[in-house]
């Protein structure tokens, strides 16, 4: 039970480092080989790419986890105190909907790119594996917006039940 809660509240950050710290090395020993030893590797620059795919749809996931995706605060102000988490749970909604939508499109897209046996350039790795990028960081998107919801229902349920309690 430890684990997954451990898991739950860190795992795009661990993800996210993981990738980073990749990236950061791959492309300093590129750096490296070309500066000093006049050497060019001719893999680092595709797979430092893909990284930093997966490290993008996996940041969209750590970014609705700790609340910090790109939004529109201002309008917030322009509804009535009472009215604003609703509001906030209606963009949730929306934003799960676009989720699952994406979800399902980049299924089909990594499928099919998988069923034709496109492999990457200079690694001749599967190109489904970069194109499942998207499918893997919108599932994580989706199970986190419907925390989120979760989270915001029992918010607003709690404030309620303060509020019946203050009127009692």
């Amino acid at each position: 039970m430890k684990v997954i809660r451990y898991l739950d509240n860190n795992m795009e950050k661990i993800l996210v480092a993981v990738i980073l710290m990749a990236m950061s090395v791959i492309i300093g020993i590129q750096v490296f080989m070309r500066y000093v030893m006049s050497a060019s590797l001719s893999w680092s620059e595709e797979i430092a790419r893909y990284l930093f795919i997966w490290l993008v749809y996996i940041g969209i996931s750590y970014g609705v986890k700790t609340r910090r995706h790109i939004k529109v605060d201002a309008a917030m102000y322009l509804f009535p105190y009472k009215l604003r988490p609703y509001v906030s749970m209606l963009g949730d909604v929306c934003f799960l909907i676009f989720a699952i939508l994406i979800v399902f499109t980049s299924y089909d897209v990594t499928m099919s790119v998988f069923a034709t046996g496109q492999n990457s350039p200079a690694m001749q790795i599967p190109m489904g594996y970069v194109y499942i990028a998207p499918l893997i960081g919108f599932i994580m998107v989706a199970f986190r917006l419907v925390q989120r919801l979760i989270e915001r229902y029992k918010e607003i349920q709690a404030d309620k039940q303060g509020r019946e309690g203050d009127a009692a």
